[in-house]
């Protein structure tokens, strides 16, 4: 599988398990959901506590691994990460990137402000992944 073909099965799932690395250099395994747009940017919601942003914020760097339609076949998109600053007002660029994300992810949300407060309350962050190298494997057709 080349790259072009990685990252379009990683566009087309949603779910994904996001590699970083711990402070001792073993890796941390996250299950996440995702979106990878037009420019190969694969973009993840989470909280700014949590143990895959400390490792971002240490070693800027991940891997996303996605499953294929069979158990065989896989992508990996990899590259370096920026966190956005945690979410602050319902009109600044990180809850715009927060909605994108949703609504991609699960639609549109039967409550717009519920979800608002939720990503405010919740200081949510984006991870920016930018995919610099992607590899996977399918069977043969």
């Amino acid at each position: 599988m080349d790259h072009t073909e990685a990252v379009d099965l990683a566009r087309r799932s949603h779910q994904g398990t996001l590699a970083t690395i711990r402070r001792d250099g073993r890796p941390q395994l996250s299950s996440v959901l995702h979106v990878v747009d037009d420019h190969g940017t694969a973009r993840v919601s989470t909280l700014p506590g949590r143990a895959k942003a400390a490792n971002l914020r240490r070693s800027p760097w991940a891997a996303l691994h996605v499953r294929g339609p069979d158990f065989w076949s896989y992508a990996v998109v990899e590259g370096p990460v920026e966190l956005t600053e945690p979410v602050t007002h319902r009109d600044d660029a990180v809850m715009a990137e927060l909605r994108d994300h949703y609504r991609a992810v699960q639609g549109e949300p039967e409550d717009w402000t519920a979800f608002e407060d939720l990503m405010l309350e919740e200081r949510r962050i984006v991870v920016r992944l930018r995919v610099q190298h992607a590899y996977g494997f399918r069977l043969p057709s």
